[in-house]
């Protein structure tokens, strides 16, 4: 087992993903059993392996034989039988409910499938040490199909190749400066550094509350709109200004106090250290062999500090500066090698110190912090599974230390998801 896998098996780290799929037409499921039956899914060992524990207490993955049976869980009924609750908000209920109180059984490969018929979507529930969110979407890729072609799997979006840049001593310099930065304060951040207590801090504890989550939906055209305002822009760089004017007006509304305008609320994000510049299309029989290419299967992320700041009078100021100071940020940290490093220090700790310590240290990371942000593109086409096309992509994780969370999934062209 991988030491970032072992490290998302401790209880202050047990992390499961939920990625939500909405179907268009009413669900066959002896045709959704049949794609799981036939797919790579159940081929992989990660899917049919139980986790062990070995004579001096390490975890290992051990092959089992899959009953796909085990693995589906049918709910016929609508989750609420109250006609004011839409279908987004009772799956939202749902969801926030499995993510504190339904653990995946420790008797079978940590994965399940429920099939909400009522509500038309399917929750796939994959434990994060079976791998990370680039690995886990591909692998439920592998089991749909395009719906212009139904013999071809669909691919994931991304851009072409990163521009290279000629790396003058100037710009060495900055890496190099921007590089220490970072990490120390990545450091102070496990040992003591933490934001100011707010309206929406966590804490120690706080991942075994009763949680919410709530749905909001941009178009992509929206935000491309506004990253044409911004020089050299991206739709993170827009996102995050989202997050970060949204974050001034909530604590502008609930803080009790005034808070002084430029505190200082840090996000943690997660990044893709795959080789490939950004989120490429990833080949799933590449994915499912590991090697010393570091495009294989697995948790292969790093994790970066993004600190946002609060303002009072965001609502009346130009909302562009968010997205201008989001895209000064989130420029100095593409120049840093932060995630990296952060992913190599966490190596080292478990390596030298244990399994135990390092759950410490990450779990003081996000103690530390606010919020957490995860971004995974999905397809660029139409897809669908067993036939019926799929109108949505949503994902989650389960609870963590903190009372705010963004995860946002682009899926396809013409809508983002922020799920909080």
């Amino acid at each position: 087992m991988t030491p970032a896998g072992r490290l998302f098996l401790q209880p202050e780290m047990n992390q499961i993903i939920h990625a939500v799929a909405g179907i268009k037409n009413p669900l066959d499921v002896d045709a959704v059993k049949s794609v799981f039956r036939d797919s790579l899914l159940v081929k992989h060992p990660r899917f049919c392996s139980l986790m062990v524990k070995d004579p001096d207490g390490r975890e290992r993955w051990r092959r089992t034989k899959v009953n796909l049976d085990d693995h589906f869980v049918v709910l016929p009924d609508p989750l609420t039988v109250d006609p004011s609750v839409s279908d987004e908000d009772a799956l939202n209920d749902y969801l926030a409910d499995l993510s504190v109180s339904s653990p995946l059984p420790a008797d079978k490969p940590l994965w399940e499938f429920h099939l909400l018929l009522a509500h038309r979507c399917g929750v796939l529930r994959i434990h994060h040490a079976l791998g990370d969110g680039i690995s886990i979407m591909s692998m439920f890729l592998s089991c749909c199909r395009k719906t212009s072609d139904p013999s071809q799997t669909p691919t994931f979006g991304g851009g072409g190749p990163g521009r290279r840049e000629r790396l003058g001593i100037i710009r060495v310099a900055m890496v190099v400066w921007y590089t220490v930065a970072y990490v120390v304060e990545f450091i102070l951040r496990s040992l003591w550094l933490k934001d100011r207590t707010t309206a929406v801090s966590g804490g120690a504890g706080v991942e075994l509350w009763p949680r919410k989550l709530a749905t909001a939906k941009f178009t992509i055209d929206d935000m491309k709109a506004v990253k044409k305002a911004v020089a050299d822009a991206t739709i993170n760089d827009v996102l995050f200004g989202i997050i970060a004017c949204g974050l001034s007006k909530y604590l502008s509304i609930r803080s009790s106090k005034d808070l002084k305008d430029g505190l200082q609320i840090t996000g943690l994000a997660m990044v893709n250290l795959r080789p490939q510049h950004g989120l490429q299309v990833y080949d799933i029989t590449k994915l499912m062999n590991s090697g010393k290419s570091g495009t294989g299967w697995g948790n292969k992320f790093g994790f970066m500090l993004l600190p946002l700041h609060y303002f009072h009078n965001a609502g009346n100021d130009d909302p562009l500066q968010f997205v201008k100071r989001a895209k000064s940020m989130i420029d100095k940290k593409k120049l840093s090698l932060e995630a990296l490093c952060a992913y190599k220090i966490g190596d080292c700790v478990m390596s030298l110190l244990g399994v135990k310590f390092a759950s410490f240290f990450n779990y003081r990371i996000l103690c530390n912090t606010t919020f957490t942000i995860s971004n995974v593109i999905g397809p660029q086409e139409e897809i669908s599974i067993a036939g019926n096309p799929i109108t949505y992509i949503r994902t989650s994780i389960s609870s963590l230390p903190h009372l705010g969370r963004k995860a946002y999934l682009v899926a396809g062209k013409s809508k983002a998801i922020n799920r909080n």
